[in-house]
């Protein structure tokens, strides 16, 4: 296992001691705000509040009031309108959002999901036809179709009329010009003050646009909008932490059948639902449908009204995200192997691996597991016959979309962001594009960025971790990119009592600087088992939460990284 390099922030004393008397908090906590841009007051207080009267205007958005005007003349022409999605969470998400609210409003709407594997992400020509035949009027693309050139051509050719909403990163090349109106506040012209919003946010201010003065209550989408922002790793800052934090509220006390169900399934009745439960556990089930058959089956769960129904449905998603787990830890192990037997690290930047047996579904989440093991950006391809569908996953430092871009004259066709990237790529052009990446990748990653690095945001003495600095520290959350959670380092402390094992490879201990003890918890952290116990003393990074355990509550320490300070 490669030995992680701690970096701990230059702390800023003036500005910790100013934040601290104005907002009421301790310097630590203070400090964990400079860390994330926070430099005032008054932005402090904002932060922490998330006050929904933040939120902008979404009007602001260049051409929301065409296409909120369109959408009324379809309504009253009845006019049929179809829904076109993505198939991830982001995408379903949205598409439920906006179903439910033409519905309420007298649409006649349908959805339609591409299938992953068979169609790819975003608007295709196949699907394209079968709007034509099936008499539509409008599309509404949600969280795609900022691609969509061509397909949006044909479309006009045909009368039909396209609305685009989307969020995603822009190409002059494929930019769907003939569209009625698109909105996407990553547009040069659009002068919407917050350009960092998930697709689902997108698509709620579109429904707040659509229903405007009418009295219709948009909030209850907010929990929609939690599961598609949070799952989509957009940046928790700005509106989007506005909208998190808000939803997270709706989310815990949803009545939505769907997401009880899937709740109840998921294990986590009678929990406080976080960040962390749609990422790790929610999210990935409604995801799992998309990644190995159909999402369908995940739209119904978030739309229906009928309790029986969410019941199946959610076992499905269950049973299909198990069925996910099982074929990913057998690509994981595959690649592993390729990776020991093929994979020069001092010259291969990137690890770009293939396969004609692995699923296009499950690649996206083995690279971003592959990447996170040896720091390396990393590409994985899944062939049939000649053609290959790639996804990708990348590390800090390295925009994975921009290096790309430097390789586009031999791929098929590409598209993502500076973390992740979907590519499709001929067979007969995958060792030119192995070379041409590696090289790109070479001027970029110096070495020290091929070391992983921790981010500690403050050193603490163990003893000033109670529960009133939990208390402050967990104001900032909802975590997420942009705003991480927050790791504490504390040094030389003993251990206390015999070290047990969990499972996931993990670890208990107890920690004390002599003046306090707390628990502490690690996974995948077993194989530091022997050095720990031959230690004086330990150094770790950890995040402290509160513990409730047989209706005790306690300090607990989730440890990221230890270093044993041998005898």
């Amino acid at each position: 296992m490669t030995q992680k390099t701690w970096k701990i922030i230059e702390p800023d004393i003036e500005l910790q001691q100013v934040l601290a008397k104005e907002c009421g908090i301790s310097p630590i906590t203070a400090q964990l705000l400079i860390n994330r841009g926070i430099s005032t007051p008054e932005a402090a207080h904002h932060f922490i509040e998330a006050d929904p009267a933040s939120l902008h205007d979404p009007f602001l958005l260049k051409d929301m009031d065409k296409a909120v005007r369109r959408v009324k003349e379809a309504i009253s022409k009845k006019q049929k309108i179809m829904i076109y999605g993505d198939y991830d969470v982001d995408g379903i998400s949205a598409a439920a959002l906006l179903k439910n609210t033409l519905d309420d409003i007298g649409g006649d709407a349908v959805v339609y999901i591409p299938h992953r594997v068979d169609e790819g992400y975003g608007l295709n020509m196949e699907a394209a036809g079968a709007a034509y035949k099936r008499k539509v009027s409008l599309i509404i693309t949600v969280d795609c179709g900022i691609s969509g050139k061509k397909e949006v051509e044909y479309l006009s050719s045909v009368g039909i009329v396209t609305v685009i909403t989307d969020h995603h990163k822009i190409s002059e090349e494929s930019f769907p010009s003939r569209a009625y109106a698109v909105i996407n506040p990553l547009q040069k012209d659009c002068g919407y003050p917050f350009k960092y919003l998930s697709g689902v946010a997108v698509a709620y201010k579109f429904a707040q646009a659509l229903t405007a003065d009418s009295g219709y209550d948009v909030t209850q989408y907010l929990d929609l909008v939690a599961l598609g922002t949070i799952q989509d790793m957009v940046p928790q800052l700005g509106e989007n932490r506005v909208l998190t934090k808000q939803g997270l509220v709706k989310l815990n006390g949803t009545d939505r059948p769907g997401i009880r169900a899937l709740i109840e399934r998921s294990g986590l009745e009678g929990r406080t639902i976080s960040y962390r439960e749609v990422g790790f556990m929610l999210g990935p089930r409604i995801n799992a449908a998309g990644r190995v058959s159909s999402a369908e089956i995940a739209l119904n769960l978030l739309t229906t009204d009928n309790k029986e129904e969410a019941d199946e449905l959610a076992s499905v998603l269950d049973r299909e995200n198990r069925n996910r787990q099982k074929i990913g830890s057998s690509i994981l192990n595959e690649a592993l192997e390729m990776v020991e037997n093929e994979i020069n690290f001092k010259d291969d930047k990137v690890i770009v691996l293939d396969s004609d047996d692995w699923h296009p579904g499950v690649i996206g989440i083995v690279a971003s597991r592959i990447a996170e093991r040896f720091n390396r950006p990393t590409v994985m391809i899944s062939f049939n016959e000649n053609e290959g569908k790639g996804s990708g996953r990348s590390v800090n430092n390295f925009h994975l979309f921009e290096a790309l871009t430097e390789c586009r004259d031999v791929l098929k066709d590409f598209g993502g962001h500076a973390a992740a990237c979907g590519l499709a790529i001929m067979r007969e052009n995958l060792e030119l594009f192995k070379t041409r990446l590696n090289k790109v990748a070479s001027g970029l990653l110096a070495p020290e960025n091929l070391t992983p690095t921790i981010s500690i945001d403050a050193e603490v003495p163990l003893h000033r971790v109670n529960r009133q600095l939990i208390n402050e520290i967990e104001s900032l959350s909802p975590y997420g990119p942009g705003n991480p959670r927050p790791l504490l380092s504390s040094k030389a402390l003993r251990l206390k009592g015999r070290p047990r094992s969990l499972r996931r490879d993990g670890v208990k201990l107890w920690l004390t600087d002599d003046m306090i003890t707390h628990e502490a918890i690690g996974f995948r952290l077993s194989y530091m088992l022997d050095d720990i116990l031959e230690s004086a003393t330990v150094d770790v990074v950890y995040t402290p939460s509160m513990n409730m355990w047989k209706g005790v509550e306690s300090v607990q320490l989730e440890l990221v990284d230890v270093k044993a300070n041998l005898i």
